[in-house]
């Protein structure tokens, strides 16, 4: 079984902000691969899919950003999966809109969803998928900077990049590893 969970703020006000870019980018995996079951529970909403015969869940944490990793590590204790079979889906402000990068472990880096998904996992090692929003404009403080909403070229490229690695569960699925993958579609 895998676990793709997109990080972000539910509430309409929060739907096309920078720190939602994780759901974002989970919308179009599921709008490609499609779902059998939807049901709300662990504090999130959980979307069951059957990928290449492999039980895939994506998932919509119901926590707000800072407490994801309450919601992620229930639904891996309930469902026992293993942590190979994680993958996280958020933001990163240290990359400019449009570059998205694979990583399989690291530090928070100030990031307070991912510093959560560690305190509840106990552990840096579990795969991400970083999207790039940018670096706050001139005279922005960085809560505000994550809280504004996309412009709709900037927003347009996040869909596109979301699509674009999308074959990614493909591969997963079939048991290609996690670091074949990142030397797949990280460019």
């Amino acid at each position: 079984m895998k676990l793709i969970v997109g990080l972000g703020n539910y509430g309409s006000q929060y739907e096309i902000t920078r720190h939602n870019a994780g759901w974002i980018a989970l919308d179009q995996l599921i709008e490609k691969y499609g779902y059998t079951q939807q049901k709300k529970e662990h504090n999130s909403i959980i979307f069951f899919s059957t990928i290449n015969n492999e039980k895939v869940l994506f998932v919509k944490p119901q926590t707000y950003m800072n407490n994801s990793g309450t919601a992620i590590q229930e639904i891996m204790h309930y469902y026992k999966i293993d942590i190979k079979d994680l993958v996280v889906l958020h933001d990163e402000k240290d990359f400019p809109v449009g570059k998205n990068q694979f990583k399989m472990n690291g530090s928070a880096a100030g990031h307070n969803g991912i510093k959560s998904v560690i305190q509840h996992l106990g552990t840096q090692n579990f795969n991400r998928y970083r999207i790039g929003i940018g670096q706050p404009e001139d005279g922005w403080k960085i809560i505000d900077w994550v809280m504004s909403r996309f412009k709709s070229d900037e927003l347009a490229e996040i869909i596109q990049s979301s699509k674009n690695i999308s074959d990614f569960i493909n591969d997963w699925t079939k048991d290609i590893t996690f670091q074949n993958i990142m030397n797949k579609y990280n460019s």
